[in-house]
């Protein structure tokens, strides 16, 4: 990867340099293209959920990053940090291993920076999400699925073509500690304003580890007392390395897609992670129907363990808390998947769903 100016680019294209005439609205209520819609997200406050706990149940509403996901934080820090270390000059080639969102979120921005995209996936990830990412321009390169330790891993493959071509970089969102820097950025101080710092607990499902890593330690530095769960999918490790200190799955594999994870990533280490809850797919796709007919957010299924998970650490802190998760994505990008009820009953999940709710499905 050949080194560039490390200033130039970056202050002319990332920092909020304003034209002459977006100088006339210093108003907060207006944004500097693509790169100032990320991040400022509401917190929601889920009222039957937070009732049937007896906590205050609330959600940071991430799908409303103009990429539509929490990885918008991600793809922005990772990029801003690729151009303070002068590792990419303009018409580069963005590189990145990823289930989809981060993805996207890095399409949008190479779109807006003049930047090219190549995007190496697992094949098992949704349609919705490899269309997406072909419409936004991105060179789309889905892999069979490998673990980490395999060289054929999405991650490595997207390493060595990185490596391969000029004014190119990988942005590793796995182990590229800006990931993490998003969250301690934005995510952890918006949490802290937006609740008064008035939050007993946080909880998110973890893939790279990036969200829940950043928003605990600084959160953790404004208030100690403040308990970070790590919520874990069925077939992730995470959830055996907290409790018991060993990387052993837990269940196999999972309808959720971009979190869970077989090994501890650099985001996540470090991070002061108090305790991690487990949540079967059956209670990930009650909840994602859940938060669809009862409060009306039409999300996929990791918002789904996200909040199963806050319900579940509410029953454990006890009525009168505050916890906070957030709502990751739409459930447009799993329509095909995650709203089949044929696709469900192969999984024997159908019957998770309340049977007032099915009507959402399709065949």
């Amino acid at each position: 990867m050949a080194s560039v100016g490390k200033t130039g680019w970056f202050l002319r294209h990332s920092q909020p340099v304003f034209s002459r005439q977006f100088q006339r609205f210093q108003s907060s209520e207006v944004r500097q293209g693509f790169l100032g819609t990320v991040g400022n997200t509401p917190l929601i406050y889920l009222k039957k959920i937070s009732e049937n706990t007896g906590c205050t149940i609330l959600a940071k509403a991430e799908f409303l990053n103009s990429g539509g996901s929490v990885k918008d934080r991600a793809a922005l820090f990772l990029i801003k940090d690729a151009q303070e270390k002068g590792l990419i000059g303009p018409g580069g080639t963005v590189v990145e291993g990823t289930a989809g969102n981060t993805g996207i979120g890095l399409a949008h921005m190479c779109l807006a920076l003049g930047y090219k995209c190549v995007i190496y996936m697992p094949n098992n990830q949704s349609q919705e999400k490899i269309d997406a990412l072909t419409t936004l321009g991105a060179d789309v390169r889905p892999v069979p699925v490998a673990p980490f330790t395999d060289p054929n891993n999405y991650n490595h493959q997207a390493r060595r073509f990185a490596e391969s071509i000029d004014n190119a970089v990988w942005t590793n969102q796995f182990d590229n500690t800006a990931n993490r820097r998003a969250h301690i950025e934005t995510t952890g101080p918006e949490i802290w304003s937006q609740t008064d710092g008035k939050v007993d607990a946080v909880t998110f499902g973890t893939g790279t580890g990036g969200t829940l890593a950043g928003v605990s330690m600084y959160l953790k530095d404004r208030n100690p007392q403040i308990k970070a769960i790590l919520a874990d999918p069925e077939g992730s490790v995470l959830y055996n390395w907290i409790k018991h200190g060993k990387l052993e799955r837990e269940g196999t594999g999972s309808i959720t897609e971009g979190i869970g994870q077989g090994r501890v990533t650099d985001n996540l280490k470090g991070a002061d992670i108090d305790d991690a809850v487990h949540v079967t797919d059956r209670n990930a796709v009650e909840m994602t129907f859940r938060l669809l007919h009862e409060e009306g957010f039409f999300v996929g299924a990791s918002s789904g363990l996200n909040v199963s998970a806050a319900v579940q650490v509410a029953q454990k802190l006890g009525p009168g808390h505050t916890i906070v998760t957030c709502l990751c994505d739409t459930g447009q990008r799993y329509y095909a998947k995650l709203f089949s009820k044929s696709v469900l009953e192969s999984r024997g999940l159908l019957e998770s769903i309340p049977e007032q709710y099915r009507s959402s499905l399709h065949d």
